[in-house]
This record gives structure tokens, C-alpha cells and sequence, in this order.
């Protein structure tokens, strides 16, 4: 590779650090420090050598920085790189299909952390509803082969791109100029899944790179592929949350929660989930040096993912629950009677498309002077097919069957009675279907089909970002170093359709379904089993009911919504860092200085409400006029965003840090469509409605840092630190009472309030007859629409350990961070709540031997409770810790089996709502174990 003159103080501080402890460097720095015969120098590979390197580069950074670093091409430590974010000191993740997605950064979730790719924003979308609109970037999309570097950067700086106020995480990848010559691995793994019910219990992961220059080291290429096949299964038991002042006959004199309040659960739930996911990853690299002072890179970057997954839920609704709450006011033995149970099943399709394409160009001009160029552009696509990602289908016992003439008549005069008790982990529940004909709600003569429902997203998601920057570096004497500058223009753009579809199908033939009932054997044993839900839970195909419903004519297809966002980012910033000596102590600062113009364009295109149906006992449908509507609103807002980091090397030793920063995170998407919709719409409860605010400003951050560290040995270090932010601009939900009005201005009214009896409800849609009248009384919505509300304050303190016990092969890792805020969920309160979602305490401690051939690591990750939903009704995530550890043998120079264990205690999930027993969800996945070969040349 040519010599450049790419070579700073930092590399050279971390190059001179190596050759004292004899460790290996980059290929970069070892150019510079190899041309000295004099220096001893020992190459120290895996563990050590990737500990040495990432606590290198926190003790060299002004800010506080942390760094995970590559023990070598394709061996990044963990298979999920939210696994690996975990290990830092004040980093957690929240977990899907109990495997690592998102990450939390000193209690400031997913929403508040910048993810970049080589410097870069990268897009992200996603097909599923529950997923919203989202920004954060999600990790179970990239593979980690080509990872060669992950930093934290946890304060902030003028030259990092702003929209992290947790953290910023900059992912480097691979480049073939940093490998001397020709370099290669591959690696081959079987994935074992404890949990797989249906599917292959041991599936497929493949991955490779392939690296080399040419020229005399002008031109490197670089290949990386990856293919990853996981099939797994999922135990789950909950609710679909709980309902305030929900119920019938309601005894409240045990409440003694100072609001009188009680909350009933809308459902109690027993679901059995089979999942397959693929993904594939690509990366093309190509690098060009012309000369000595140019380098030019060309990257592309391939992302595809796909899962899909069946569910079947054995379940029943608490459409009038009766019982006495307790003095938390949680209906804790709900009655319904007379009702039904319901069978239940969906199918999800998740598929994602994601292309990245740059271009950077270094230029050094001279000795003093050099330039940076980087254009970049990348899009995100769900569902690119435009189909619809979710179907949801439900069979009831009922009191009516069709007969031959397809006729509804009368088979039971009552249902079915139901009791559940939610004092514990997971609920009991007791069904009484004595009442049913055979008095067996299970037998396929008591059962009828009910409805379907298909929803999701297709959304497109581009950037374009483009930077040029530069550097110069004073080579006289004095204290500044050098200064940067620079000028970037940021394009996001995200466009999407809402696809939504629901209808009762009372008449529907279901003899071709293939309904059967699988026993629930031993789901849920960390709960205590799930055998005291129900004993059986129906399995049938979604897409199959959906299916019938087209061939008997009974499936229609809504258009779906649309809407969008535009932001246009105009930043500038420069900044300088200083480098001399106070009292004796060298010392290092960094001084800076962002502005930043964003304007913001947001569109929605919505059919408008000509009437509501009454279409069922529990629902009210939505009879839309035909005709889509475009509304846009516009937004703007400027950001001056300063940093100052200043670092003291107090003794050789010892390093003191003190920074101060603003930074800002921008609003969730979704917010910021100017529609309006109904949420929920339902007789007898409190209607629902919300609309976006394109209008809102980013939360706007003045965080304080103060740490030390002590370096004690070439890879060991303890530091201890403090952080401090006060959040402006708190974006949360105003709620109003009021009416909305249908296409023609006029409030919409209650269809269900004195209905003809003999015609409504009427599953038919449209059906006149059902249609909400003007004598009929108002609908009263609960109208929540975000705002930009108070301020808040968060700080708390981080400690950590990183420990080399000497030449004995064995090390050891310890972290611990605790977060405090006044922006905490008061569950004594019933509206208004301003809260971070995330907000936690949490503790690593990972555990190594690395000695000759031979590897062992075992790793645990702990996570305290915390709000993963904030809102009128609230979600918590209950504490959670993970055992993983792997081990690995060296056979020769090229050849290394491994071994990997996750989730080895079989740690379970449980989320609930305001207090314990309001219970959401109790998860339980299994362990799984990667088993592999990996060769190097």
C-alpha cells in the first residue's frame, strides 16, 4: 500500500503504545513503527490484541469514546452486532425473536442513538405495524463478518453527524487497504435452535471474504458475502393490553390507588409462534491510489432480509368482565360470561430490501492541508412487492351455525362462562363449556368463522448525504494541532403505504380449512407451564382462510393510506483540538462548533369518513367515501450544537476527561404525518383517534461528562464516569375530548346507540341500514396528538473493569451503569405522563481464557426494568439477564472450530403494564448453539 500522509498524532500515540507491550498493530501503523530495527516487536493476536486495540483507542479519544475492534478478518466477537454493543459500559439492547435488534444508550433507547455505516446514516423500514415508521437502525439486518470496528461515541462531537443524544455508533467495515496484500476467510456454521417446533432444527450460515491489492498496492478489492437461515419457535402468553374503567358491576371499594381508577384486560392469550428467517449480505470494496496523497474508495453494500412467521393463539376477549379489583385497581379475577373463546391465527411477512452506494475520496494536498469527499447514497425498501405483510384470522364458538342453505340458526342458547386469575407470572384461566352442545368448545360443531384482517406497510426509505471536508495540521510549534471543517448536505426521504383490511365473515364454509388443536405440552416451563391457560390451541393457515373468503366471494381489498416525509439537512461545522501542558500535566482539548437548517415536508393521502356501521357486537366499522384527500404541512428549525472535550494525562497512568455537548435527536416519523385516524372504535368503550404534527421540533440535548481512567497494563483498565443531560423539547401526547367530523362537516355519531335491533349489527359492509344517524348521539373521541412539552434531566454514573491476569491466558471484563431521570413512568397517574422509553440500569460481565490454540469466553448481560411503551397505558420490560459463552480450537494456521451457546438458562421475557400483574407478555424462546469451522489464508 503507498506511504500517505494519512498518518496522525492519535495513530501514532496508539502505534508507539503497541510496540512498548509488544502488541500487534494495524497494518497501517505497523508501516510506521516496523521501519524501526531497534523496536521489539511481538505479534499478540485474538482477544488481547482486539482489548489492547479498542481500549487504545478510549484512552487516545478527547470525548469519551468506546470501541469494540475485530480479532481478525470475519472475526467480529458475537454473530449479532447489538450482542456485541451490549458488552460496553451503559449499552443495552431490546431483543426480538430473542435476538438482539436495537440498542439503548444510557437509558436513551433506539430512537435517541445515531447508527452509521463507515460514517454514513443508513436507512431503515419495516413491513410490521407494531414497528411503526422507524429511524433506528436494526442490527439483525447486517451481518458481523465484515465489521472490522464498532465506536461509541457517547459525547458529542462537531464532526459526527447529529441525532444521538444516547450515542452515536459508527460501524466500520472492512477495506483492502487495510490488509497487506492477499488475505481471506471463510466460515461455515450450523445453527442449532432448541426451540424449533416446526422446521429444520439445525440451519445454515455461510460466510467469506476475499482481499487483495494489486499495482504495487494502488488497487484493492475486497468481497465479503454472507448468508444466514434461522428457524425457531416462540412461547408466549398475554394480553392485548388493559383498559381503564373497563367492565360491569365493578366492586372498587378495595381500590386505594388515589385515582379510583381500575384496569381490565382486554384478552388473555396462549400463542405458539414457528419462525424462518434468511438474510443475505454483500459488500464490494474497491480502493484506488493513484499516488501517494490520493485515495479513492468505492463501496457497495447489500442487505436482504426475510422472515416469516406463523402464530396461532388460543384466546378469548373480556368484552364485559365483572369482579373486584384489587387496591392497585387491576381487575386480577376477571368473569365473563357467556362468551366465547377464540382460535385465532396470523402470518407475518417481513421483507426488506436495503442498497448502499459511496464514494470517498482523500486528498492529501500537503504536508499541512488535505480534503475529504464523500457521497453517499442508500435506500431502504419493506414490502417492496406492495402486499399485504400481516393476515389475522379468527374462528369463535358460537350460537348460531350455518345450516345447508346457508343459513345462520340456532344451535345454544349460551356460550361459554370464563375466569381468569392473573396473581401469577402467567394467568389461569378456567372455562366452563358445559352450556355448548357435547359441552366441548373445542369440537368443530361449536365453532364458526368470524373475521379476517390484513394490514401492513410498504415503505420506501432514501438518503442522500453528501460531505466534503478538510484538515489542517499545523507543523510548527504551538498549541493547536490541527483544525477541522467541513459542509454536508442531508436528504431523508420516506414515503409509505398503510395497507388495512377487516370484515366479519359470519357465513364463510370452513370444512376446507384444516382446522386441527396441537396439546400446548410444555410451552412456557419457565412460567410454570402453560397448561393453566388452555390445554389446546387451534392450528390452521390465515392466508388459507383468507383464501376461502376470495373464492367465495366474501374478500375485499381497501386502498391503503399514504403518507410521507421530507427532511433537508444543511449542516456546517469546524472545530480545532489543542494539545499542550497545565500544571504540569499534558493536556488535550477538542473545541467545536455545528449548525444545522432542517426544513421538513410532510404529506398524507387519506380516503375521508362518509359514515360508521355498526357491524358487530363489538365493533364499529369505517365507511370511507372513496375519494383520497392530499394534505401537507411544513415544518423548519435550527440547531447551534458546541462541544467542548478537554483530557488530562494526570499521571502516565491515570487520564481525566471533562466534556461539554449539545446534541439533538429528531422526532419518530410517524409522528409527523398530518392525518388523521381512529385508533379504536368500539361500543361501549372510549373511542380513540390521533394526528400527527410535522410541526415538532428535535429534543434538543446539554449533556456533561466527567470520567477517569487508570491504565494500568496493556490491555487492563478501570474507569470510573459521570454523565449529565437536560433534555429540552420533550416530545409527548396532548389529549383532548372532542368530536370528528364525517366528509360533509358534521360530527360522527354512535351507530350502536339505539340501532334497529332486527337489522343491526350487520356484517355486510356497506350496509345503510347501520349507518350512524344524525339523531344518534356524538361520538366523544380521546384525541392525542405529540407536542413538544417540558424539559427533563438525566444523568447517572458508569464503571468498568477490563483486567489481563498477566501471561496466564486468562482476563476478564466487568461493567456497570446506573440511570436516573425525573422523566420516569409515575404509574399513579393517569394522563399526562412525560417519560423516556429504555430508561435502565445494567451490568455485563464477560469472562475469558485465551491461551495457544485454545479460547474460551463466557458472557452475561444483565438489563434492569424498564419502559418500553410510554403513552396513556404503559408497558414495562421486566429485568432480564443472558448467559452466552463460546469456545473455539486453533487446529493449524488456517483452520479454527468453534463453538457458540446463547440464552443458556433459557431466560425468559415478561412485560406487563402499570403494575406486575397487568401482565402483556411472558415470552419464552430457548437455547441455541452455533457449531462451525472457520478457515483464514
Amino acid at each position: 500500500m503507498p506511504v500517505k500522509k494519512l498518518f496522525t498524532k492519535k495513530t501514532l500515540a496508539i502505534a508507539v503504545t503497541g510496540a512498548l507491550y509488544n502488541i500487534a498493530l494495524p497494518a497501517s501503523a505497523q508501516s510506521e513503527t516496523k521501519a524501526d530495527k531497534n523496536v521489539e516487536y511481538v505479534e499478540v493476536k485474538g482477544i488481547r490484541r482486539s482489548l489492547f486495540l479498542s481500549g487504545s483507542i478510549k484512552r487516545e479519544s478527547s470525548g469519551v469514546v468506546d470501541a469494540i475492534t475485530a480479532e481478525d478478518i470475519g472475526k467480529f466477537p458475537d454473530t449479532n452486532l447489538a450482542e456485541s454493543l451490549q458488552r460496553i459500559t451503559g449499552v443495552s439492547i431490546d431483543r426480538s425473536n430473542n435476538e438482539g435488534n436495537q440498542v439503548t444508550v444510557r437509558g436513551f433507547g433506539p430512537s435517541f442513538n445515531m447508527v452509521t455505516l463507515n460514517g454514513r446514516q443508513m436507512p431503515r423500514s419495516s413491513s410490521l405495524t407494531s414497528d411503526g415508521i422507524p429511524r433506528s437502525f436494526n442490527f439483525r439486518e447486517l451481518s458481523s463478518e465484515s465489521v472490522s470496528e464498532i465506536q461509541v461515541y457517547k459525547t458529542a462531537r462537531a464532526n459526527v453527524d447529529s441525532g444521538g443524544i444516547g450515542a452515536t455508533i459508527n460501524i466500520e467495515t472492512a477495506k483492502p487497504f487495510d490488509y497487506d496484500g492477499f488475505k481471506a476467510y471463510g466460515s461455515v456454521k450450523g445453527i442449532i435452535d432448541t426451540s424449533v417446533e416446526s422446521g429444520d432444527t439445525v440451519t445454515p450460515e455461510l460466510s467469506g471474504a476475499i482481499s487483495n491489492t494489486f499495482l504495487d498496492g494502488k488497487l484493492g478489492v475486497l468481497l465479503s458475502l454472507g448468508h444466514s437461515v434461522r428457524h425457531s419457535h416462540t412461547d408466549r402468553a398475554g394480553t392485548e393490553g388493559w383498559v381503564r374503567n373497563h367492565g360491569q358491576n365493578i366492586n372498587t371499594s378495595q381500590i386505594n390507588n388515589g385515582t379510583g381508577a381500575w384496569w381490565a384486560a382486554q384478552t388473555v392469550d396462549l400463542d405458539l409462534i414457528d419462525t424462518e428467517r434468511e438474510r443475505q449480505n454483500a459488500q464490494l470494496v474497491v480502493q484506488f491510489a493513484p499516488n501517494e496523497n490520493v485515495v479513492a474508495t468505492l463501496d457497495y453494500t447489500l442487505q436482504r432480509f426475510e422472515q416469516k412467521s406463523q402464530m396461532n393463539r388460543q384466546g378469548m376477549w373480556f368484552d364485559s368482565p365483572t369482579g373486584t379489583p384489587d387496591v392497585n385497581g387491576t381487575l386480577v379475577n376477571p368473569i365473563e360470561v357467556t362468551d366465547e373463546l377464540n382460535f385465532w391465527a396470523w402470518q407475518f411477512l417481513e421483507q426488506t430490501e436495503g442498497d448502499s452506494l459511496g464514494l470517498n475520496i482523500e486528498w492529501q494536498v500537503n504536508d499541512s492541508l488535505s480534503f475529504n469527499v464523500d457521497l453517499h447514497g442508500a435506500e431502504s425498501k419493506s414490502n417492496p412487492n406492495g402486499i399485504n405483510s400481516e393476515h389475522r384470522a379468527n374462528l369463535a364458538n358460537g350460537a348460531y351455525q350455518l345450516n345447508d342453505s346457508g343459513d345462520l340458526v340456532a344451535v345454544a342458547t349460551k356460550l361459554v362462562d370464563i375466569t381468569a386469575d392473573f396473581s401469577t407470572d402467567i394467568p389461569r384461566v378456567v372455562v366452563d363449556d358445559s352450556a355448548l352442545p357435547g359441552g366441548n368448545a373445542y369440537d368443530p360443531s361449536n365453532i364458526i368463522p368470524d373475521l379476517f384482517h390484513t394490514f401492513g406497510y410498504e415503505i420506501d426509505n432514501n438518503i442522500q448525504q453528501n460531505r466534503i471536508t478538510g484538515k489542517w495540521e499545523n507543523n510548527n510549534s504551538g498549541a493547536l494541532v490541527e483544525v477541522n471543517f467541513g459542509l454536508q448536505n442531508t436528504q431523508y426521504e420516506v414515503d409509505t403505504r398503510r395497507f388495512g383490511t377487516f370484515s366479519f365473515v359470519t357465513s364463510l364454509n370452513i370444512d376446507n380449512l384444516g382446522l386441527t388443536f396441537e396439546d400446548v405440552g410444555d410451552a412456557l416451563s419457565e412460567f410454570g407451564g402453560a397448561q393453566s391457560l388452555y390445554p389446546l390451541v387451534p392450528r390452521y393457515s390465515a392466508d388459507r382462510f383468507i383464501q376461502l373468503a376470495e373464492e367465495q366471494g366474501l374478500f375485499f381489498q381497501v386502498p391503503p393510506s399514504q403518507d410521507g416525509v421530507e427532511e433537508k439537512t444543511t449542516a456546517a461545522f469546524v472545530s480545532a483540538d489543542f494539545e499542550f501542558e497545565l500544571a504540569g500535566m499534558q493536556t488535550y482539548a477538542n473545541i467545536g462548533l455545528r449548525h444545522e437548517q432542517t426544513d421538513v415536508s410532510a404529506y398524507s393521502v387519506l380516503e375521508s369518513i362518509q359514515n360508521l356501521q355498526y357491524n358487530h357486537v363489538t365493533g364499529i366499522q369505517q365507511v370511507p367515501d372513496g375519494v383520497p384527500v392530499a394534505q401537507t404541512l411544513k415544518g423548519e428549525y435550527n440547531n447551534t450544537l458546541p462541544n467542548l472535550d478537554v483530557k488530562l494525562d494526570l499521571t502516565d497512568k491515570l487520564v481525566g476527561r471533562f466534556s461539554y455537548g449539545k446534541s439533538i435527536t429528531r422526532s419518530d416519523l410517524d409522528k409527523m404525518f398530518p392525518s388523521t385516524r381512529i385508533t379504536q372504535l368500539r361500543p361501549n368503550e372510549v373511542a380513540k383517534a390521533r394526528q400527527g404534527n410535522p410541526n415538532l421540533l428535535p429534543y434538543v440535548s446539554d449533556n456533561i461528562d466527567i470520567s477517569f481512567e487508570y491504565y494500568y497494563g496493556d490491555a487492563s483498565y478501570v474507569s470510573m464516569g459521570y454523565f449529565h443531560k437536560d433534555v429540552d423539547n420533550f416530545i409527548g401526547e396532548i389529549t383532548v375530548n372532542r368530536t370528528l367530523d364525517d366528509v360533509n362537516g358534521n360530527p360522527l355519531t354512535n351507530p350502536s346507540v339505539n340501532a334497529d335491533p332486527d337489522l343491526c349489527p350487520s356484517a355486510v359492509v356497506p350496509d345503510p341500514a347501520c349507518f350512524n344517524r344524525a339523531d344518534q348521539p356524538a361520538i366523544e373521541f380521546e384525541f392525542t396528538t405529540p407536542s413538544n412539552l417540558d424539559s427533563s434531566e438525566v444523568d447517572g454514573w458508569e464503571f468498568t473493569l477490563q483486567h489481563v491476569f498477566g501471561e496466564s491466558g486468562f482476563g476478564t471484563i466487568a461493567n456497570y451503569t446506573v440511570v436516573n431521570s425525573d422523566a420516569e413512568y409515575d404509574i399513579r397517574k393517569i394522563d399526562g405522563n412525560r417519560a423516556l422509553t429504555g430508561l435502565s440500569d445494567s451490568a455485563n460481565f464477560v469472562g475469558f481464557y485465551e491461551k495457544g490454540d485454545v479460547l474460551v469466553r463466557i458472557a452475561y448481560n444483565w438489563r434492569d426494568q424498564f419502559l418500553l411503551q410510554g403513552g396513556n397505558e404503559p408497558t414495562f420490560t421486566e429485568d432480564y439477564g443472558q448467559l452466552d459463552a463460546n469456545a473455539s480450537y486453533q487446529v493449524n494456521e488456517h483452520f479454527t472450530v468453534f463453538v457458540e451457546g446463547l440464552n443458556l438458562t433459557n431466560a425468559t421475557i415478561r412485560r406487563h403494564g402499570r403494575y406486575q400483574q397487568q401482565l402483556i407478555d411472558a415470552e419464552q424462546y430457548g437455547s441455541r448453539f452455533n457449531v462451525g469451522v472457520r478457515a483464514t489464508f
